[in-house]
């Protein structure tokens, strides 16, 4: 049953990568996966638990002596049930709850034309200058909101900007890789960075000042590159002043202002509300959430004229929430969690450590891998791999993999910037690719070598800031 788990995790992972071609929602498939891979493992508890691979095990029979003489599976199941999947449940609902807080946020901005705050200063018509503003405007924005929701925004500004389907291609391109690079420096700018903050991998403090140049590097590279090959301005037909939506939002200039300062102030106060309290980030984001919940139920109190259905409550708003990513984002960390219980990770990390005498071989293998198979399992499989080690016993070998160690930023870069090299290695270029239909081909033609260039370019930063 060992090794049948890991052919059934890479056939799920096949067909997570395969969902357009087998028609499958890939939130399905993980779901699948998670609580299959947990059935397998209760299936056969007594021989993969006793391959003496999870130390865990051990050290819970130390401190549950009167299991050692217990009959059956008694151990097992205890061991199982009481212990990991509660333990990992929570850790995975700390994921969870933030995210959701988030995207609620993000979508209670959205729906009343906060964005626009933003949006309504671009009046270039140069394609450099364009192309420039564009990347540099995502690339922040990711940072403070997340990649996924920047990309879907700025999509929806590049086509009230540009008319042609394959120039806008491009652009849409330089957005991805724009987003997934600001996203990398963030604690809050993508799931994998969300996910090792929230572990206690790496802090605020330590992830910005060694991964802001190096994530900045990784855009100007191909960005500058790119800017060779794009000459004079846009025609005057093509070239439209952001109009209003086609549906107007349901708040005043003011209160548009207000409800913009509460949602990416509660994005900004996350980390603060860490630090401060020393609570989860999760409560940090759901606090900023109920704030603006009030305050938007209180608006629209005022509101007594307005219809029903024309008000933009939370409680319509998070309707529009993506629950399958959510869904997706359980069940492939479930996965993961039963092949760390099993063991499967421990001996992955095994063979590592004795194919690669530096950590750091591993992480480019895994911002190439994120390319090709969604980084999140990627991550949590790292993660699963080591522990994050205090700094007052970081010594010798085990300093790379302290808290804010070489190996856990490191690994936030690779795997944030390497799912730009094709344009179904992140959420981003996934979401870009629905919107604008962009085909497979022509993203690896026209974008995925300076991605890949830029992507070694910050590697190359980051090992000359380190030293």
């Amino acid at each position: 049953m060992f090794y049948l788990m890991i052919l059934f995790f890479v056939l799920g992972y096949v067909a997570i990568a395969l969902e357009h071609s087998i028609k499958v929602n890939k939130a399905a498939t993980a779901l699948l996966l998670g609580v299959g891979l947990w059935v397998m493992l209760m299936i056969d508890a007594q021989g993969i638990l006793g391959n003496g691979l999870n130390e865990k095990f051990r050290e819970f029979l130390g401190c549950n002596p009167d299991l050692l003489n217990s009959q059956g599976i008694e151990r097992y199941v205890k061991f199982v049930v009481d212990s990991q999947v509660l333990e990992f449940l929570g850790e995975i609902a700390e994921i969870l709850f933030f995210l959701m807080g988030a995207m609620t946020i993000v979508e209670i901005v959205d729906q009343h034309g906060g964005f626009k705050i933003i949006t309504n200063r671009i009046r270039t018509r140069s394609r450099v200058k364009l192309l420039w503003v564009i990347s540099i405007i995502t690339f922040f924005m990711s940072a403070i909101l997340d990649n996924l929701t920047t990309s879907i925004v700025m999509v929806a500004l590049l086509r009230k900007l540009i008319d042609d389907k394959h120039e806008r291609w491009l652009y849409a391109g330089m957005v991805i890789v724009a987003a997934n690079a600001g996203g990398a420096w963030s604690p809050i700018g993508d799931v994998t960075t969300i996910m090792l903050w929230i572990k206690g991998n790496i802090t605020t403090g330590g992830i910005i000042p060694k991964l802001f140049l190096p994530s900045l590097v990784s855009l100007l590279v191909p960005l500058s590159l790119l800017s060779f090959f794009l000459k004079g301005d846009f025609p005057e037909s093509e070239k439209h002043l952001l109009e209003k939506s086609h549906s107007a939002a349901p708040a005043t200039r003011r209160e548009r202002h207000v409800i913009f300062v509460l949602g990416v102030g509660a994005l900004l106060f996350t980390p603060v509300f860490k630090v401060v309290t020393h609570l989860p980030p999760f409560m940090g984001m759901l606090l900023g959430l109920s704030l603006l919940w009030i305050f938007t139920e209180l608006m629209y109190h005022r509101k007594h004229e307005m219809d029903e259905k024309e008000k933009r409550t939370v409680s319509r708003v998070i309707k529009n929430v993506d629950v399958p990513t959510i869904l997706f984002f359980l069940g492939i960390l479930m996965a993961v969690d039963a092949l760390q219980t099993a063991g499967h990770l421990t001996l992955l990390s095994q063979w590592l450590d004795k194919s690669f005498a530096s950590p750091y071989p591993p992480n480019i293998l895994i911002g190439v891998l994120s390319s090709i198979v969604d980084n999140v399992p990627l991550v949590a499989g790292a993660m699963g791999m080591h522990e994050a080690v205090p700094v007052t016993q970081a010594a010798g070998s085990l300093a790379n993999y302290a808290v804010d160690g070489s190996f856990w930023n490191l690994l936030a870069y690779c795997a944030g910037t390497g799912g730009s090299i094709l344009i179904i290695g992140s959420a981003a270029g996934v979401a870009v690719m629905g919107l604008e239909k962009i085909d497979f081909m022509w993203y690896a033609k026209r974008i995925s070598l300076l991605a890949l260039i830029g992507y070694f370019s910050g590697i190359l930063t980051y090992f000359i800031i380190v030293g």
